[in-house]
């Protein structure tokens, strides 16, 4: 099914709308609404889980399938990143530190 250029601009303009109007009504009304604690506390840890959700994936599964391989580079990459976030807590240093280690097991494999 080919979309028309008429009917992609149009879903174009939808996704805009819908995106950015959601985003403006929290700036809009956003000091008027007050969240239960349960919630504030709660939507700390949906950064952590997002990036979880971006990141396991990929370092488990680089080609579509589960690679728990010594040639899997990213395996050991992440877990280092991860490793260095967690003890160090200083993100620069994490993400170098994980390239550093993807780069040495790449280049050793």
């Amino acid at each position: 099914m080919n979309m028309s250029t008429q009917q992609l601009l149009l879903a174009i303009a939808g996704m805009v709308v819908v995106t950015y109007g959601i985003r403006l009504s929290f700036l809009v009304f956003g000091h008027r609404l007050a969240f239960p604690h349960w919630l504030e506390r709660s939507l700390r840890y949906v950064p952590a889980a997002v990036l979880t959700a971006l990141i396991v994936p990929m370092a488990l599964a680089p080609q579509g399938e589960i690679a728990l391989t010594l040639s899997n580079a990213y395996l050991p990459g992440t877990l280092a990143a991860g490793a260095l976030a967690f003890f160090t807590r200083r993100t620069l240093l994490a993400i170098i530190g994980g390239f550093v280690v993807y780069g040495a097991w790449h280049g050793l494999m």
